[in-house]
């Protein structure tokens, strides 16, 4: 197993940390599909057409075929919903790191670096709803590099950054179909405090919720 380096992120770094967050978010797609599809609306919607249309048509082939095109659209569906958020976070954040992450001084972006290369990402900055705690943002590990403890270590990292700045905590947000991300943070003694609804109408239409995380920290005595 190669050694893995967490560190501060270098502008160097920029192109690499695109790819890793874009590839990261991107591998959520088929899991959000088999959510859209586990929906009793989806499901009631596409039985509805194909016995209509099977009703009318007296033919299999066409309800067969209008089921597959309502599933292509849909994927396609998902996958906007996706590349808007990824086009979203470049804008806010990823395409301004050192303004947005390494000027403040209560906030960081860190890498996961292996053999010379970005493997994981993580950050924080702090949270607009309440100051005394930091939001982790922008968790990514790579998938080939997965299971290694690398996302634990930076978990832990931003820890530390928080405590050692007399943050009162951490709080994060996921998704629901990110069911490896919840059980790491979980893992990591995080405790689920909300969910909701992302804001994409599709979202709403397919309960694609999103959940809040929060960690109390516990203060190192002297």
């Amino acid at each position: 197993m190669a050694e893995v380096q967490i560190r501060r992120y270098r502008e160097e770094d920029h192109e690499e940390v695109k790819e890793v967050f874009t590839l990261g978010m991107s591998e959520h797609i088929p899991s959000s599909c088999m959510h859209v599809l586990k929906q009793p609306l989806a499901q009631m919607f596409l039985g509805c057409v194909f016995c209509a249309l099977l009703t009318s048509s007296m033919s299999i082939l066409l309800p067969v075929l209008a089921v597959t095109l309502l599933l292509a659209a849909g994927r396609q569906s998902v996958s906007y919903m996706f590349t808007k958020y990824i086009q979203t976070c470049l804008e806010q954040d990823l395409n301004h790191i050192q303004q947005t992450y390494l000027d403040p001084p209560t906030a960081c972006f860190w890498v996961a670096e292996s053999q010379g290369r970005v493997v994981g990402t993580v950050a924080c900055l702090p949270a607009e709803k309440d100051q005394n705690f930091l939001e982790l943002k922008r968790m990514s590990v790579k998938k080939t590099h997965r299971g290694q403890g690398i996302a634990k270590a930076l978990c832990r990292t931003v820890a530390d950054f928080a405590r050692e700045r007399g943050f009162r905590g951490l709080l994060l947000h996921t998704s629901v179909v990110q069911t490896d991300a919840q059980k790491l943070y979980e893992h990591m003694g995080y405790q689920k405090v909300s969910e909701f609804s992302a804001p994409e109408a599709i979202a709403k239409l397919t309960n694609f919720t999103l959940i809040e995380y929060q960690l109390v920290l516990k203060q190192h005595r002297n």
